[in-house]
């Protein structure tokens, strides 16, 4: 049987991450994209001369510092794009890397977990996509929780996110974190059975 690819993703504060940790539980080998992005930003990695290029004065010790170069990117399209263009491919490489290990390691079931996967077309990539989702007072509670988190900003963020809903919609499966962990473990346990089909 050939390898099934599971594409993870949910907007922020629909308990995504946790969901990740649930399915590295059941045994999955899961690639997070934001993680790829931390390690291609810190000291001695792949982005860091080119976005240092980029973004003058955002590179500090030797590596990208996230502060600075938000304040650099966000609410502006147009150095988003520029950042994106830097980091998309060399995220693609880590995830193609890890996708070539799994193979390898011949693992029946991988998890790609990215934040934005239907708005890169990352759907594509997979066998079938679960996205997490969770009332809506959940969220907001979630993530005003997060330090220096402020409304103005969640909501910045909600707008640069394809609306739940409409994430819903797409998904092959769609698992409500809203209900607790028990719940939630359990509907993505049937979700990994139901791809290995």
């Amino acid at each position: 049987m050939d390898m099934r690819i599971l594409g993870l993703t949910g907007s922020i504060g629909m308990g995504k991450s946790t969901a990740a940790s649930m399915l590295r539980a059941l045994g999955l080998p899961v690639h997070d994209a934001d993680a790829a992005v931390h390690h291609l930003l810190a000291k001695g990695g792949k982005a860091v001369a080119a976005v240092g290029t980029a973004f003058p004065g955002v590179v500090q010790e030797g590596a990208v510092d996230r502060k600075a170069l938000g304040a650099q990117v966000f609410g502006k399209p147009g150095e988003l794009k520029k950042l994106e263009t830097i980091l998309h491919p060399l995220v693609r490489q880590a995830e193609c890397a890890f996708l070539q290990r799994c193979r390898q390691a011949r693992h029946d079931v991988v998890v790609l977990d990215i934040p934005l996967l239907f708005e890169t077309g990352g759907e594509k990539r997979c066998d079938g996509v679960v996205v997490v989702t969770a009332p809506q007072f959940l969220q907001t509670q979630r993530v005003l929780k997060r330090p220096g988190m402020t409304a103005a900003r969640f909501r910045q963020i909600l707008n640069a996110q394809m609306p739940d809903a409409e994430k819903r919609r797409r998904a092959d499966w769609v698992v409500d974190t809203g209900l607790g962990r028990r719940p939630t473990l359990a509907a993505l346990a049937r979700v990994v059975e139901q791809l290995k089909k």
